[in-house]
């Protein structure tokens, strides 16, 4: 869990959006975080407490005054504990006081009293939020070293339409993990290659494979969020990742063509694809009539994008997958020797195609090996950015 005992504040302020404060505080305790809930008053008319207390596993805390174990000062002792201070929603009257040094309730009072990183995430009207004097007490916000997150554009609860809508929490969920997680690869660019590829046979049907493309992504992510410059290259029909240069191919010959003439410049290449070795011969321009008869289609080769990977690599880094379904790790050292990898990632077929989860082995160019227990795919792409980063360290030349 990428932000296992990291101690957050969320401050709840009282706005229509406070209901979005309870997935929020939810997907970050999934990610192993220690969340503490501070609400306004106004909060509690859209929330209770008792959600809250739920989700986290701890008390809330709504008032300065609260009958405290001895040698204790709730709000100072929160104010030091905390590794990040996150409002959300931040209404324009907390904003507001903010900016002004008020510390009238628990969760203003441990803004003044926190070192760590405070976010403010806006939620208002939009004629509210274009207001001069909340744009003002932005930028003040801004010059006292918080962070404003949002807000997003869009249909607003009071009816109108434009910027004030609270930044979804999952984005939020997303910044907070991007602000802990390691910069292993910053300054490196890599690629890589996500989803099947498709060989068209008629305009109507082709040949695929059942690879969903969830586990590139999951990488490319994952390196993005370790500072790296990364390019996806993908045959899967999944959304665009904010960060990442996404480059969409239908065949084998396309991925190897963009993989290929960007090769030059990567620091690393990561090979997650699930690239069909073979297209018919022949694609027909019509579609193929059904016949009383049995069809017989010829297949021939496409190119071997990680063979060309490693025959030309110089000083990158370079990593394959292998799904098998019979004899996994001596198929996986004959890759990985055959196609000269600095790592070769290999795992059955049936733990990972369709699935969030993958049960995976690392096969390393010097011997080593590492097994990993079934894990969610998102987890496995920090393993494999980790290696990444040890594989850089190596390559690196010493200073004695």
């Amino acid at each position: 869990m990428e932000l296992q005992g990291k101690k957050i504040l969320l401050g709840v302020t009282g706005g229509i959006a406070a209901y979005k404060a309870a997935e929020l505080v939810s997907r970050l305790v999934k990610e192993g975080a220690d969340v503490h809930v501070l609400m306004t008053e106004s909060a509690k008319q859209f929330v209770g407490p008792v959600t809250f207390q739920a989700l986290t596993r701890h008390q809330v805390y709504d008032d300065v005054i609260l009958n405290e174990k001895e040698g204790q000062i709730a709000h100072i002792d929160l104010a030091d504990e905390a590794d990040l201070f996150i409002v959300a929603p931040a209404t324009a009257n907390t904003i507001a006081k903010m900016v002004a040094g008020i510390a009238d309730d628990m969760l203003t009072t441990t803004a003044l009293a926190t070192k760590a990183p405070v976010w403010v995430a806006p939620a208002m009207n939009v004629n509210m939020y274009g207001h001069p004097a909340v744009q003002n007490n932005l930028h003040i916000l801004e010059r006292y070293g918080y962070r404003i997150i949002g807000p997003a554009k869009g249909h607003l609860a009071c009816g109108w339409t434009g910027a004030g809508r609270m930044t979804e929490p999952e984005d939020i969920a997303r910044e907070v993990s991007d602000f802990f997680t390691q910069k292993s690869l910053e300054g490196k660019k890599i690629i890589v290659t996500a989803g099947p590829t498709k060989e068209a046979l008629d305009p109507i049907r082709f040949f695929s494979n059942h690879s969903s493309g969830k586990m590139g992504y999951a990488i490319a992510e994952a390196a993005r969020r370790a500072g790296a410059e990364v390019t996806l290259v993908t045959g899967a029909a999944l959304a665009d990742l904010s960060g990442v240069t996404t480059v969409r191919v239908t065949t084998a010959r396309e991925m190897y063509d963009e993989v290929v003439n960007r090769y030059p410049e990567a620091d690393a290449v990561i090979k997650a694809a699930a690239v069909a070795d073979y297209r018919p011969e022949h694609v027909s321009m019509r579609k193929i009539k059904k016949s009383d008869g049995a069809m017989t289609v010829t297949m021939v080769r496409n190119p071997d994008i990680l063979k060309e990977l490693g025959v030309r690599k110089k000083d990158q880094v370079l990593i394959g997958f292998a799904a098998e379904t019979d004899h996994l790790d001596e198929n996986a050292r004959k890759k990985l020797e055959t196609k000269h990898l600095d790592l070769l990632v290999a795992n059955h077929a049936s733990d990972s195609f369709g699935e969030d989860t993958n049960k995976v082995t690392f096969f390393f160019a010097d011997g080593k090996e590492q097994t990993f227990e079934k894990m969610p795919k998102r987890q496995v792409a920090v393993r494999i950015c980790d290696a990444l980063a040890d594989l850089f360290e190596m390559s690196e030349p010493s200073d004695r």
